[in-house]
């Protein structure tokens, strides 16, 4: 059986980093042991290590740690003629790249905290083909595939 692949947008990658204890951790936890793939793209890496150089400048090492023990593939983000002729996917334009670079790494899940352009919106999730969900809603995917 393939091993589950979570794309981490920037919402969850810095959740992992920040919160020792909340699922987006154990997320990078299961990548940094080789259970699940975690996937990433450039832009989620930039937005990420600019997030937490603004927010928790002492956490950024950790960030980069964290990158690199989980042994998060990172893939190409999307031409800017991809997110163009991508628009009508999600209501945030600053969300197509990410939504793209998912689709286009073909990964099982999405986990992301962001409610407002991907949680809150099931037509997100029924346009890319993609399950999304919180980081909980993936770990607790992953048990239930790992288990059947």
């Amino acid at each position: 059986m393939p091993k589950p692949n979570i794309f981490l947008d920037s919402s969850a990658l810095i959740a992992g980093v920040i919160s020792e204890t909340g699922a987006a951790h154990a997320l990078l936890q299961l990548g940094e042991s080789e259970d699940i793939l975690l996937t990433v793209s450039e832009m989620v890496i930039v937005e990420s290590e600019r997030s937490i150089a603004r927010k928790s400048p002492h956490n950024l090492n950790d960030l980069r740690t964290l990158i690199k023990n989980a042994k998060l593939r990172i893939v190409t983000d999307p031409s800017k003629r991809e997110v163009q002729s991508s628009l009508y996917l999600i209501d945030d334009p600053s969300d197509v790249p990410v939504l793209l670079a998912a689709m286009k790494a073909r990964v099982d899940y999405l986990a992301t905290h962001n409610r407002k352009h991907f949680l809150d919106d099931p037509k997100v999730a029924e346009k890319s083909g993609l399950q999304i969900g919180t980081p909980g809603d993936a770990l607790a995917w992953i048990r239930e595939k790992l288990s059947s």
